[in-house]
């Protein structure tokens, strides 16, 4: 039996096919390096595979930015101001606005993540992979220049940075997602998810027993 409704599967899989050729018409080939944007097309396939390895990997690479985004956007949409930084652009009125709705699936993957490894639990070798998955996309993304800024290894939030040489400030980027970005995931799944995968098969357990 799947665990993951056929619905969900199909509806993001057409989703992913029209969001594609939108944003590589107006980003180009190149914006598939963000690792947001990595993270769509590994979810297709995690959904059909129902791969709890799949959901793991994105979680650790996604979960903490993409919340981050959201209380950033939510700020910015309730307050007027952004208190992180990094969605001013959802707001650009020169980016068409198409665009930018198509750019709201920054909020609804986090807890699609997670409901996903609530029902199929977290792979701990998620932290190992996406931190190689850093070493090899971080250098390739360096190598399209300031001007695309992908995944901000020429400065934090499109805005260059001059503390750094550039091959520092990659250096300080390919070590610092690993410890500040994927490793508190990890970690906090790896605390929760036992325990809810425990509290599930109780209740379980529980419901067999009481017919």
């Amino acid at each position: 039996m799947n665990r993951l409704p056929f619905w969900l599967k199909i509806s993001f899989t057409l989703w992913v096919l029209l969001w594609i050729p939108f944003y590589w018409g107006y980003y180009g080939p190149q914006n598939f390096l963000w690792f947001c944007d990595i993270g769509n097309i590994a979810i297709v396939a995690a959904l059909w595979l129902e791969s709890r390895f799949l959901f793991s990997w994105q979680a650790v690479s996604l979960l903490l930015v993409q919340i981050l985004f959201t209380i950033d956007i939510s700020g910015r949409a309730i307050f007027g101001v952004h208190p992180i930084g990094g969605s001013e652009y959802m707001f650009n009125a020169t980016i068409p606005l198409g665009i930018r709705l198509l750019s709201i699936f920054h909020i609804v993957t986090p807890p699609l993540l997670v409901w996903a490894l609530l029902r199929l639990g977290y792979d701990r070798r998620a932290l190992l992979v996406q931190a190689m998955t850093n070493m090899i996309v971080l250098p390739i993304s360096w190598l399209f220049g300031p001007d695309n800024d992908i995944n901000w290894v020429w400065g934090l939030f499109d805005k260059p940075q001059s503390v750094f040489t550039p091959l520092i400030w990659l250096a300080v980027c390919m070590a610092g997602y690993p410890l500040f970005l994927y490793l508190p995931s990890h970690l906090v799944l790896t605390a929760i998810m036992p325990l809810w995968q425990k509290k599930r098969e109780t209740a379980h357990v529980d419901s067999h027993l009481q017919n």
